[in-house]
């Protein structure tokens, strides 16, 4: 089928071609425009911080997320002149932004602080970040820094930027040695980058649309960009390579049908692994949190938007080139260092694989055993860059008032009508639960009141603002809130018609983290179903799917069992200089599992395919796994070494979470590409034989499998 549409797409090539260049333009416009857009939200529906955080919005004017955080320093905070100084700046900067007004004016140690109060959310409320700044400074008096979640998500904005253009700087010139590698110098080379091009830039412009509907995280761009880059320059890379043997055979008369016969195989495997990676990114969609979804709506569109390039744009740049484009390719494969290399290892697991196999599957056991001690944040200042002004401004007011003064935990009574949240009954149990959180030894500050802003113009609600002495993420503000939840509110003895909703930046990491990993098991789930599936329908057999996803589940968990070596035991700072964090961010489990199992198929794919074909031809299994090792492992090395370039491309930026994400996945490309495609499945597929292209007959009817 593949086949056929190919040549029905070579009959319009020259339509294809000016389509995929209308997306280029089209994607190239909406990148400019994408960052406004974008925020990281850690918002849960359905939760109680959800709930708190839509009275602050709608009844207290103010919502956590969209408050920002004026700090000054001064040298006699209690000096009057200084605080009505301070007090007429902040009403001028409140000014700036719709909605804001100024709360009180605080003292603390060589600082006044006081927060602009808006109820716009997140990704509205950074954008007046700088006329917040330039008010505040085209004023007279001492320095002040504008901090909060509105300002460091501005902030982050130019780091993202400026990490992106690093990353990229780091991968292509790399990725573009491995192609002349492998190529020569040739416009062949070329063609990944053409093709990656479209894709990144089309999945963006999909992107900057749903942008406008849906929350997005600020991480988008540079997850399309930089994974991207190394999924597309694989596709196009391992296509590209197979029409040169396609052409270099004497089958094939004409260009044309070197590039049908192309897409019939490799494109296929194309398919099927794209088709993977977007199963396991598209069951994101099923977390019931905005954060996860929304890089879920992203990674599900890239491999989507790649597929679509490599059944359209591929094979009519493959047919623009023809021979002659090719013509510095004509070196012929030659079965020198690397064919010996390859036919020497097959030969090496074909006398001992069991040796093989169970020294192979020893280290990724090994490596999956830290696992035991992998510790998760909902999110951290401190794997922020220290250079930000935001963050200058949080820590001046952490060290000289404290760790939990920007991100205080909201506590939110509704006592059901107007004026109820003023009865002696409400306002006694406001009084035993401040007293009750008094006793813990996380509160630092604990505030409540009758009149604004601790009760609302309506008098239904009320609300107790506690400061916390850890930061935001930190364990001990997570332990806070389940104590807040499961002990301190009933100690408080609150009367059944009040509502209590526990909200703020630490509940809500607390509900990000429950919700986000109560709905994992399904994903994990969904991804291993969908993929057996998938597998059977690609390799035509029973066996090897099963036997691909128990391995891919080994190699993630070893995976994440080395991620907690290189950050949290500091093996990576020590030899690498990457930071080192108790913690890892919530998300990147989750996201790692989703990208890890796609990826990880890929190899798999495109190694099994080729020995799907010799068994085909010969029937003869040993046989089968020397050519596919022979005819995959160059090009494959070469597909792995520009995927963790791409990878790496995030460690090279200054954002911790995405050094993680980073390494992450280069570390399980790195180990899909040696021990689990080298040695594992190989070894596995020695020993099982003839069970390996096993499949009922009955069982092939039902799925319509070929």
């Amino acid at each position: 089928m593949l086949e056929r549409w190919t040549r029905t797409v070579l009959r319009f090539r020259i339509p294809v071609l000016g389509l995929w260049l209308a997306v280029l333009v089209v994607g190239i416009w909406s990148t400019s425009r994408l960052s406004p857009l974008l925020s990281n939200s850690f918002a849960v529906p359905g939760t109680d911080s959800e709930r708190a955080r839509t009275i602050l919005a709608g009844n207290f004017g103010e919502r956590t997320d969209g408050t920002f955080t004026v700090v000054f320093r001064v040298a006699h905070p209690r000096d009057r002149a200084q605080q009505r100084l301070a007090k007429r700046r902040l009403a001028a900067a409140a000014r700036i932004v719709p909605t804001g007004h100024p709360d009180v004016v605080r003292t603390g140690a060589g600082v006044l602080w006081a927060d602009v109060d808006t109820n716009l959310d997140l990704r509205h409320a950074k954008r007046h970040t700088r006329a917040v700044r330039e008010t505040l400074r085209a004023q007279r008096g001492p320095p002040a820094f504008v901090t909060g979640q509105p300002a460091i998500q501005h902030d982050l904005d130019s780091i993202f930027g400026s990490d992106l253009r690093r990353g990229e700087a780091f991968a292509v010139p790399i990725a573009l040695l491995v192609l002349l590698a492998v190529f020569g110098l040739s416009l062949a080379a070329a063609i990944p980058f053409v093709f990656a091009a479209c894709t990144i830039t089309g999945t963006l412009a999909a992107v900057y649309a749903i942008a406008h509907v849906l929350s997005m995280v600020t991480y988008v761009t540079n997850l399309v960009e930089l994974i991207g880059l190394g999924l597309a320059i694989d596709y196009s890379l391992l296509i590209v390579y197979r029409f040169r043997e396609e052409l270099d055979s004497a089958h094939h008369r004409s260009v044309d049908e070197a590039v049908a016969h192309t897409m019939a195989t490799a494109g296929r495997a194309v398919v099927f692994s794209g088709t993977a990676v977007a199963i396991g990114l598209g069951l994101l969609l099923f977390v019931p949190v905005p954060f996860i979804r929304s890089m879920g709506v992203a990674g599900f569109l890239l491999p989507l938007v790649s597929i679509a390039a490599c059944i359209t744009l591929q094979p009519a740049l493959l047919s623009l080139l023809g021979r002659r484009g090719m013509r510095s390719l004509q070196l012929r494969l030659r079965t020198g260092p690397d064919g010996i290399f390859w036919r020497r290892l097959a030969g090496v697991i074909l006398r001992r694989p069991v040796v093989v196999l169970v020294a192979s599957t020893a280290v990724l056991v090994a490596a999956a055993v830290p696992n035991a001690f992998l510790e998760l944040t909902p999110g951290s200042i401190a794997g922020i860059p220290r250079s930000l002004e935001s963050v200058r401004g949080f820590e001046l007011l952490r060290d000289r008032v404290g760790p939990g003064v920007v991100t205080p935990t909201h506590i939110v009574l509704d006592a059901g009508g107007p004026g109820k949240a003023r009865t002696r009954s409400t306002r006694a149990a406001v009084d035993r639960l401040g007293d009750e959180l008094v006793k813990d030894p996380e509160a630092y500050v604990v505030a409540s009141g009758t009149r604004t802003p601790y009760v609302d113009p309506s008098g239904r609600y009320a609300r107790v603002i506690v400061v916390g002495r850890h930061e935001y993420g930190d364990v001990e503000t997570r332990r806070f809130v389940d104590r807040l939840r499961s002990r301190i509110v009933p100690a408080a003895r609150v009367p059944a018609s009040v509502g209590v909703y526990a909200g703020g930046a630490p509940a809500q990491g607390v509900d990000f983290l429950n919700r986000s990993y109560g709905a994992f098991p399904w994903v994990v789930a969904g991804v291993l179903v969908l993929t057996f599936l998938i597998l059977m329908r690609a390799f035509r057999s029973l066996v090897l799917p099963l036997k691909a996803v128990v391995v891919n589940v080994l190699s993630v968990a070893a995976v994440y069992g080395l991620m907690v070596v290189l950050f949290r035991w500091g093996l990576g700072a020590d030899l690498f200089g990457l930071p080192q964090r108790s913690e890892l961010e919530g998300w990147i489990p989750i996201f790692l599992f989703a990208v890890l199992f796609g990826l990880s198929m890929d190899y798999e794919v495109f190694l099994v395919s080729r020995m799907r074909e010799r068994w085909d031809e010969t029937g003869d299994n040993a046989r089968a796994v020397t050519y596919g090792l022979e005819r995959t492992g160059r090009i494959i090395t070469a597909a792995a070494l520009i995927m963790c370039a791409a990878f790496l491309g995030f460690a090279a930026g200054r954002v911790v979470a995405l050094q993680e994400l980073g390494v992450g996945l280069a570390l399980a490309v790195l180990i899909d590409a040696t021990i689990v495609r080298a040695l594992l499945v190989p070894s596995a597929m020695v020993l099982l034989g003839r069970w390996n292209w096993w499949l009922p007959r009955g069982l092939a009817r039902t799925m319509r499998i070929e």
